[in-house]
């Protein structure tokens, strides 16, 4: 029985159906969110099984008291799940400041204090999982949300040079990309107008925030068996490095990779030219 400590509980969102996936796989759960309410009822129905905290992630305080919480309870963190985060609308140039650090704290920062709370745990006990929930967005970059795809960019780094550096201590570490899913990740678009401060990006950016509106609800991807396929990810024999949960996104990526592979193959003298010569 493995436990499970999972950021961004939020209910309808990827972090309650990691948790959901979890408890059918027979495991335990420590859930946090920012608001724990919605989820007592949630927390009722499974009894001792599960522990829910509030949690804000950019809290370094709030952090290590959350885990040092799980570890009371449970004995210790087999799997953490990397989960809370959400996305900004703004150009790269026009963004309000305030905004694109507000964007890095969360969608980066929180993800290095949550795993550097957990790994001491982790590398003690010589096992664990680190779910690092990037996104397509976070291989493929998205006009219209530079400062969220800068900071999946720069989780995609640090999950690549985490891997290396803990696999030797036996902790193993997964990427896992979405594309569009069913939760609840596009409702704000509607409500909340992008920090833009210059108008000749305003075309692109409603656009792109029409394009949410009108996807919210109909997103093709199932959190529920997005969440399947990464229990089933980390109990494989074999498993992955990343994962990219749905074929729309699937598709983006590969595209973008075989793009990106080509240019390099194309430019490969010039980028041999340089060096000294043997």
């Amino acid at each position: 029985m493995r436990t499970w400590f999972i950021t961004g509980g939020t209910p309808g969102g990827f972090g309650a159906a990691f948790a959901d996936a979890a408890l059918r796989a027979g495991d335990r759960v420590v859930l946090t969110a920012r608001r724990v309410e919605p989820l007592r009822e949630w927390a009722e129905r499974h009894g001792d099984r599960v522990l829910v905290l509030p949690l804000d992630v950019t809290d370094a305080g709030q952090v290590d008291e959350a885990v040092a919480a799980a570890v009371a309870r449970f004995g210790g963190i087999d799997v953490l799940v990397n989960n809370a985060g959400r996305g900004w609308v703004g150009s790269v140039e026009g963004m309000d400041e305030k905004a694109v650090r507000d964007s890095f704290e969360l969608n980066f920062f929180s993800v290095l204090a949550v795993t550097r709370a957990v790994l001491p745990g982790m590398r003690a006990r010589g096992d664990g999982w680190v779910v690092m929930m990037s996104s397509v967005a976070g291989l493929v970059g998205v006009p219209g949300f530079g400062s969220y795809s800068a900071a999946k960019f720069a989780v995609e780094g640090m999950t690549e040079v985490l891997r290396h550096e803990v696999e030797p201590l036996g902790v193993k570490v997964l990427a896992v990309e979405p594309g569009a899913f069913r939760t609840a990740a596009y409702a704000g678009f509607a409500t909340e107008p992008a920090t833009e401060s210059i108008e000749d990006y305003r075309p692109l950016l409603d656009s792109v925030t029409a394009t949410m509106v009108d996807q919210h609800g109909h997103q093709p991807g199932d959190p529920r068996l997005g969440a399947e396929a990464v229990v089933r990810a980390i109990s494989s024999a074999d498993p992955p490095r990343r994962l990219v949960l749905g074929g729309a996104g699937h598709d983006r990526v590969v595209a973008g990779l075989e793009a990106t592979l080509a240019e390099l193959r194309a430019h490969e003298a010039e980028s041999r030219a340089v060096d000294f010569p043997v």
